[in-house]
């Protein structure tokens, strides 16, 4: 059996330094949300408790699917990227961009850049210098295929919608049917929900319905996202069978808003004679302990078709 994990909008920023200048953009809505509530609710100590967690698994990668800063500034991203560093190596470790990371434009070899060896592809050789030029990134591991899709994108105050686009969505196809082809378990992965409806409107993914649309005639076997901070668990309709869609919490929240206590997800992968079986277990942070514990187990058998486990 193969073993990942899924962390999600942890929210990394003390944003300490922070200048006057620095807030000449949408980012003085997102420090006043900081100053005022999140700064109380995404805690270092919750996420310290995480690593320490993690420390216990034998992992494949560790999937991070977003919001490692609050607003984007690039001494959030170097922040990010000493605690990425904490959490593995490169090879380890994939990250794909929030609504927070991409809030407003900003130059790549002071923010992206810094990133790069954590979300790049197996097989990209030399440096990247856009977004674009990165995603859909697809990582191999032994019987699973990681493929990620960046919908984070500058929008307008008071918007925290993401888009896929054009480019990506005409790559994805090829990159789910050539896992299937090789017998893979293909994981996608995105910041924003892939479902139509299920997010509000201003933090809706505004091609939705056509990413829903690849993989429900394409196929997959497990699609992630974070965004919401809550725990979804649906299932999409493909043409190779179901695919469960989840959701999960901000990782480093205390729970002092509706309850939502920071958590993760640990799943493993197992190839059976009619498809596969996926377990996922919820890691769950108890606030009185400081520590988090295994919460919710569920265990499914993705029926598949001979040609998509060859």
């Amino acid at each position: 059996m193969q073993y990942f994990a899924q962390i999600s909008d942890p929210h990394l920023s003390s944003l300490e330094g922070v200048r006057a200048r620095d807030l000449l953009s949408k980012r003085a809505l997102g420090y006043l949300s900081w100053t005022r509530r999140r700064r109380f609710e995404h805690r270092p100590e919750v996420l310290t408790a995480l690593q320490h967690d993690l420390d216990q698994f034998t992992l494949d990668q560790i999937l991070v699917t977003g919001d490692l800063t609050h607003i984007g500034l690039p001494q959030e991203f170097r922040q990010a990227l000493t605690w990425l560093q904490g959490l593995g190596d490169p090879s380890d470790v994939a990250v794909i961009p929030g609504n927070h990371d991409t809030s407003v434009a900003s130059p790549w070899q002071d923010t992206f850049a810094l990133w790069l060896d954590y979300m790049v592809s197996d097989t990209v050789v030399g440096g990247a210098d856009s977004l674009s030029a990165v995603y859909p990134s697809l990582r191999l591991r032994g019987n699973i295929a990681f493929i990620g899709l960046n919908t984070g994108c500058p929008k307008p105050p008071l918007m925290s919608t993401g888009t896929a686009g054009e480019a990506q969505l005409a790559r994805l196809p090829a990159l789910l049917d050539s896992a299937r082809a090789r017998g893979q378990f293909r994981v996608v992965y995105l910041h924003h929900s892939p479902l139509p409806g299920r997010e509000k409107w201003r933090k809706r993914l505004t091609d939705a319905a056509q990413v829903e649309a690849i993989i429900s005639q394409h196929g997959a076997e497990l699609v992630l996202n974070g965004h919401g901070h809550r725990s979804h668990f649906e299932e999409l309709a493909s043409s190779d069978g179901t695919v469960p869609v989840i959701a999960i919490p901000s990782a480093s929240a205390l729970g002092l808003h509706h309850g939502r206590a920071a958590s993760y997800n640990c799943y493993g992968v197992e190839r059976t004679a009619n498809g596969w079986e996926l377990t996922i277990e919820s890691r769950d942070y108890d606030p009185a302990s400081g520590h988090f514990n295994a919460g919710e187990t569920k265990q499914l058998a993705l029926s598949r078709a001979a040609a998509s486990i060859a």
